[in-house]
């Protein structure tokens, strides 16, 4: 199994997540990060860390976050590797209490 970023992450971009990370599996877009399933080893370290917690393991992700793995895969071949923790996004606390936010993620 793998881990996967979900929607409480659109907006925000925290990484703490990323600073814990032993492999380089997060990719970062303009305002979402991504994990590619092929890279994860299923550590589960990255999950206490986001302050969201937008990130599940695979088999747990909610039915409603499910079309979330599929945009996991996809973008993290796009995106570039981040592997080292940056600044939240300058609205990230707005964002966080945001809910039904797919429309606002931004691909490229």
């Amino acid at each position: 199994m793998t881990h996967v970023v979900t929607e409480a992450c659109i907006g925000c971009k925290y990484t703490d997540c990323v600073e814990v990370c032993p492999v380089d599996c997060f990719h970062a877009g303009p305002n979402f990060i991504v994990i590619d399933p092929d890279e994860c080893i299923d550590c589960a370290l990255c999950v206490p860390e986001c302050p969201v917690e937008a990130i599940y393991e695979t088999s747990e992700v909610p039915e409603p976050m499910r079309p979330y793995i599929e945009l996991n895969a996809r973008y993290s071949k796009l995106w570039p590797v981040i592997n080292a923790r940056t600044e939240p996004l300058p609205d990230a606390e707005r964002w966080a209490q945001v809910k039904n936010k797919l429309s606002e993620l931004q691909t490229g």
